[in-house]
């Protein structure tokens, strides 16, 4: 559940909230105070369009967008600026199927095609996108993709023996495709911080970091799906995270050549943090973000990985790949002469990173024996010239 603070002022033409360290204040109607009945059905939901399309709903669609636009929110971080809204207008818990009905009007009113489906007292909600989604469900339609935003709140559903019943309704404007790629952090207050004490051991060397860690990120991505590598591996840390680490690992290796500042970040990466499986964790396969891997106790190799690349692309912007095995991740680095056992990827060399720890202290260039004969995937390439 996202940590929002809120106040509902008595004349219910205005919401507030803190919203990740901002104060938001909007402007509302009272005729967007849209009732539905709890007997859930398409028609209900078609009503419950009409009531509101001919409510005075635009200012508050306005005032959104303009927050969306000057703070240049993704499309996550702005469909979490409707969570919040649509939560003070109708709270979930007082009534589930109006909070995802608000949502889903307030998402297609900004431009986003998103569409309801029915199936008794189930109301799935939808979002068209273009991208790879993993772990969650989507269906096709004129051969478009729409992913699931609200799956998390029913659990399982088997889709084969329950059908869904779209309500269609045509809404002109929503016509955009919605993205899952996060670019920009929000700017945390800085109160809601703290301080996250780090070490670990480097050639008989202790190293130790006070990093900075807002627990609202994890907040952020409570319900963010698995995404393609490319989106996942470029999620940037916070300002304030970045400016408690990169600057301090940029100082321990400004005496060390390129390959031993690589080393070092590797070693950094698989020895401060502790190594746990996301089904043991989770219960299921969740890719951390590398501020999420900062701010967990525990991470997995496919959360390390992420965390390496980033830090490797901040401080000295070299060409990677990331490689796929069935039960492994790792990175892989282009130096000007490759290390150990090169991978050759497209005419170009690259010597594998390790940053997971494992049974055998692996040196840069060294690749994990159980895997030497077994195949992978390259299903990142990061080229700093393109």
């Amino acid at each position: 559940m996202l940590c929002f603070s809120s106040t509902v002022l008595y004349s219910q033409q205005k919401i507030s909230f803190d919203f990740y360290g901002d104060s938001i204040v909007l402007d509302t109607d009272a005729s967007i105070n849209v009732e539905f009945p709890h007997q859930l059905s398409s028609a209900a939901v078609k009503e419950f369009y009409t009531s509101f399309n001919t409510a005075n709903y635009q200012p508050l669609v306005n005032a959104l967008l303009v927050y969306k636009s000057k703070y240049q929110l993704n499309d996550w971080l702005y469909y979490q600026l409707i969570r919040a809204t649509a939560q003070q207008l109708s709270p979930k818990a007082a009534n589930y199927s109006r909070y995802t009905l608000y949502k889903w009007f307030l998402l297609c009113k900004s431009g986003y095609d998103a569409t309801v489906s029915v199936r008794n007292d189930r109301l799935l909600f939808y979002v068209q996108c273009d991208e790879n989604i993993y772990d969650i469900p989507y269906h096709l339609k004129n051969g478009k993709q729409y992913v699931c935003l609200n799956y998390h709140d029913y659990g399982l559903i088997d889709f084969e023996k329950e059908k869904f019943l779209e309500t269609s309704i045509v809404i002109p404007e929503a016509i955009k495709p919605f993205s899952y790629k996060v670019t920009q952090m929000p700017d945390f207050k800085p109160e809601n911080y703290t301080t996250k004490n780090i070490q670990f051991n480097y050639y008989q060397q202790e190293y130790h970091f006070k990093i900075m860690v807002n627990p609202q990120v994890q907040a952020i991505f409570t319900n963010y799906p698995v995404v393609d590598y490319e989106s996942y591996f470029n999620i940037p840390l916070s300002k304030k995270t970045y400016s408690s680490l990169i600057p301090a690992l940029q100082k321990n290796i400004q005496k060390m050549n390129l390959k031993q500042g690589v080393d070092y970040l590797m070693r950094f990466t698989r020895h401060a943090f502790l190594f746990e499986k996301d089904s043991d964790v989770f219960g299921k396969e969740k890719r951390l973000t590398p501020e999420q891997t900062l701010l967990f106790e525990q991470s997995d190799c496919e959360d390390r990985a992420a965390l390496f690349f980033y830090l490797v692309k901040e401080i000295y912007n070299l060409p990677m790949i990331a490689l796929e095995y069935p039960t492994h991740v790792t990175i892989a680095v282009q130096f000007e002469k490759p290390v150990g056992t090169p991978i050759v990827y497209k005419g170009n060399t690259y010597s594998v990173c390790e940053p997971t720890p494992q049974s055998k202290d692996l040196r840069l260039g060294e690749v994990l024996p159980s895997l030497r004969k077994t195949s992978y995937e390259v299903v990142y390439e990061y080229n700093p010239k393109k």
